[in-house]
């Protein structure tokens, strides 16, 4: 029943209070930005690497299974625009508004949180050897660490393993995706549709397949992988659930501001007509008053006309 006035918030007619509403919201979203691309020109920590921890960082340097130009492609811009699609739809604003922060949101706090680790704890890839040494010749400094003669971006590039981007990045947007898309189709209403889940697991498993090519590709360790998906997946839970029920409630497949919003046009609605008739009811006892003060005048004057007439007959009488 509560989606029976649907249609009635649109980017046209709220579009812009609803943006203005969250507009410190938008600027924390800008500030994050700045942050993350502040933690990509800094260096990271450069660890120790000795010569025999090289034994398990001498895989193939390889090229990337999943480009990173790919990553937002498929973990930002495919949500939107299964949030668009359902905007068209439902005409609900304040769902499309709060899905796309939502979703940004989810990406950008777990960029900053992947990159902040990765700087701090400087890990190097399973790769590193090559990356350090390309021509194969290794060199180490009298403390027995790694002195290395490849291309600085590549060398820099190589103490970034822990966590993995790729991977909390593909959690982060595709899991907010998952969960968006269990909310729409309610997938957990207890009828027992399991045919469902296999929507909601399929953003799950590119995300997953993601990260095993991250090991594929020699450029994370498994632990690497694990750790930015469990980020991922934990932060994409947070961000939508700030803006949306939990798959599981009743009214999961909207917004908590739609339901919000509806409530208060309902109490509005209830105030109004509650003003409309004690309005009526002062007017009715009003007219009621009127009639009664008009009665009475009508009385008076029958009793004055009476009484001049018996006062008429006295004196021709007593004449």
């Amino acid at each position: 029943m509560r989606e029976v006035q649907l249609g009635s918030h649109t980017i046209k007619s709220h579009g812009v209070t609803v943006a203005r509403t969250h507009m410190h919201d938008w600027l924390i979203l800008l500030l994050l930005l700045l942050i993350w691309i502040g933690l990509l020109i800094m260096n990271p920590f450069y660890r120790f690497v000795g010569k025999d921890m090289m034994e398990d960082l001498k895989y193939p340097l390889k090229s990337n299974t999943v480009p990173v130009w790919a990553v937002p492609m498929y973990a930002v811009v495919l949500p939107m625009v299964i949030f668009i699609i359902v905007y068209i739809r439902r005409r609900d604003v304040y769902d499309l508004h709060h899905a796309i922060l939502g979703l940004l949101f989810s990406v950008l706090v777990t960029a900053v949180i992947t990159d902040a680790i990765k700087n701090a704890v400087g890990r190097p890839r399973p790769d590193f050897f090559w990356r350090c040494f390309p021509d194969g010749k290794d060199e180490y400094d009298k403390w027995g660490n790694v002195i290395c003669h490849g291309v600085k971006s590549v060398i820099k590039e190589g103490h970034k393993s822990f966590p993995s981007g790729h991977t909390s990045w593909s959690f982060a947007g595709l899991g907010f995706l998952s969960l968006y898309l269990s909310g729409k189709i309610q997938a957990f209403d207890r009828r027992g549709h399991v045919a469902k889940l296999c929507l909601v697991f399929l953003p799950l498993l590119v995300a997953a397949l993601v990260g095993i090519s991250r090991v594929d590709d020699y450029w994370h360790h498994w632990q690497d992988v694990f750790a930015g998906g469990l980020l991922g997946l934990v932060v994409a839970t947070f961000c939508y659930l700030q803006f949306f029920p939990p798959p599981y409630h009743t009214e999961c497949w909207g917004p908590y501001a739609y339901f919000r919003v509806l409530e208060e046009s309902v109490a509005n609605t209830q105030a109004n007509n509650v003003a409309s008739r004690q309005d009526a009811m002062t007017g009715e006892v009003q007219i009621g008053n009127h009639e009664e003060e008009r009665t009475d005048n009508g009385f008076m004057g029958l009793h004055l006309a009476r009484s001049a007439s018996s006062t008429m007959e006295d004196i021709e009488s007593g004449k």
